[in-house]
């Protein structure tokens, strides 16, 4: 087995007990490294400091890891209009957070024999949503629901935002205008 000491010199290819023999003299542990490679590598560590400083990169690779929550919305087949607007505009909300989504239309009773209607109604959602998002596979039929997955796309997130801002920022203004205007009107009547 190659052995490599505490500050990461080459001691060699030492047979087993020889290694285990050098590394209790030193006070530390012989510690395999890579055990696939031929010959074995190990290292004369402190296995408790390893360990730990194993564990720490394992939780900061964690921590840094994101996790994507998938929020689902039903709709109904014959679902109406106001209620398609309603739960749109959570799927978008969804979206904007950064979270996949599920989109399922329910198919009830003979609802199944028109699937053209539930079909319709899924491209209309999706052309609402698909501004802020992305479809990852197109909408398909699972029993009696139709379903659609839809990512997050941050470039189409961040052009909304932008497009939302400058709305705002017009909105403010012509109310500004608007406030002038009436404060002229009322200098003039008195």
């Amino acid at each position: 087995m190659r052995v490599v000491d505490e500050d990461g010199n080459a001691l060699g290819i030492l047979p087993v007990y020889e290694a285990i023999r050098i590394a209790s003299a030193r006070g530390f542990d012989l510690v395999e490294i890579a055990p696939n490679s031929n010959p074995p590598v190990c290292k004369i560590i402190d296995y408790g400091k390893f360990n730990y400083e194993r564990q720490k990169k394992e939780k900061l690779q964690k921590k840094h890891q994101v996790t994507m929550n998938v929020k689902e919305i039903r709709f109904n087949a014959n679902t109406d209009k106001h209620d398609i607007d309603f739960k749109t505009r959570h799927l978008k909300q969804f979206l904007l957070e950064g979270h996949k989504v599920k989109a399922s239309i329910t198919y009830k009773g003979r609802m199944i024999t028109h699937p053209e209607i539930g079909e319709k109604l899924m491209q209309e959602v999706l052309a609402k949503v698909l501004e802020v998002g992305k479809l990852e596979s197109p909408p398909k039929m699972d029993g009696k629901l139709l379903i659609a997955f839809i990512l997050p796309d941050k470039q189409k997130i961040n052009s909304y935002k932008e497009k939302l801002s400058k709305q705002e920022s017009g909105a403010i203004k012509q109310e500004a205008g608007a406030g002038k205007q009436e404060t002229a009107g009322l200098e003039k009547n008195n």
